[in-house]
């Protein structure tokens, strides 16, 4: 008989044994939160459980709050339940919550990427009874390319901007799209950033996570006194009057989402870089298969056709219906500088 660890209530994923939600989109006594992007970690409840190198950047956008730190693999017991919390490798201090209760696991992925970035924490599996999986890109015609020849193709066009006397303006999610690029990026001109990306970057950067020093985009700052720099900056930036003051620019964006055509003409950018922190196809299939699992839920994406596609690989598969947005949906920073 499968024991019912978590349930799926208007409040978000609760766990009766121990009386806690994870990630809840209203307000909650007890909240376990996998990361910091704002559509998992929300204001106004009671008290906050998540990773240590997490804390930071939710206290940071949800002002004070009450909130706890845990290890990564550090079991608490919380009522009647076990929990442990586990690298996700989607953003710095995102993680995997695993929920056990009378020798029954499940695990709550939040949103995760099986491709280290040299940055976030690497994904781990975790074994377990029940997954209840992301799926954001949950179709086989997203398939990332290695990080690598992304960041390459990036820097290729941020130096053919800088030779015909441009800066280039690249849109990224400000708290960890943004600081992958700066970790992964090689050295082509000065790099400049937005006062939201530079905000969450010395706050990484002050936990010890390895970044290059930037400059932020103040209103004095333009392609003259900066010729040839990179700045990163919100896509809500993207042909804003904040990025026309700073001069001749070529703009693109960084996202998963570059991948569909469509997409990025309704955005009309010319320049789109395909790059994701969450799984593809293929990653999503694998992260699923080595935990094991025999029943699995899916959520926040393509979910009726990635469920009926684990029900045809033998998997008892559902889908939880959530509030969560997926990919770079975090696109909340005012454009200021």
């Amino acid at each position: 008989m499968v024991r019912t660890v978590l349930t799926f209530t208007d409040r978000g994923i609760y766990c009766p044994a121990g009386d806690f939600h994870i990630d809840p989109w209203r307000p909650v006594p007890r909240a376990l939160i996998t990361h910091g992007h704002s559509d998992h970690a929300r204001p106004g409840m009671g008290e906050y459980l998540a990773t240590h190198q997490a804390l930071p950047v939710i206290r940071h956008r949800l002002g004070s709050i009450h909130a706890k730190g845990i290890g990564y693999g550090e079991p608490r017991q919380i009522g009647g339940a076990v929990v442990s919390f586990h690298p996700a490798g989607h953003v710095p201090g995102s993680a995997q919550i695993r929920v056990e209760v009378a020798g029954e696991v499940w695990v709550v992925s939040g949103d995760y990427k099986t491709e280290g970035d040299g940055l976030a924490e690497a994904f781990e599996p975790v074994t377990c009874h029940t997954f209840i999986s992301e799926c954001t890109f949950g179709l086989p015609v997203f398939h990332w390319e290695p990080q690598p020849l992304v960041m390459t193709r990036i820097a290729d066009w941020w130096q053919a901007n800088a030779t015909a006397g441009k800066v280039s303006i690249l849109g990224a999610y400000s708290f960890g799209k943004a600081q992958r690029l700066l970790s992964g990026l090689p050295e082509v001109g000065p790099i400049l950033t937005h006062g939201a990306v530079e905000e969450m970057t010395e706050i990484l950067r002050g936990q010890g996570y390895r970044l290059p020093s930037t400059t932020r985009a103040t209103p004095d700052i333009t392609s003259k006194t900066h010729p040839g720099a990179l700045i990163i900056a919100p896509p809500s930036a993207l042909g804003s009057s904040w990025a026309n003051r700073l001069g001749p620019a070529e703009e693109a964006f960084v996202s998963g989402w570059m991948a569909l055509r469509g997409i990025r003409r309704r955005r009309a950018l010319g320049t789109g870089f395909v790059l994701s922190d969450h799984a593809d196809w293929a990653g999503l299939n694998a992260a699923i298969k080595t935990t094991g699992a025999e029943r699995v839920f899916v959520t926040h994406g393509y979910t009726a056709i990635f469920r009926n596609w684990l029900q045809t690989q033998g998997y008892d598969a559902g889908i939880v219906e959530t509030r969560f947005t997926g990919d770079d949906a975090d696109d909340t920073d005012e454009v200021v500088g």
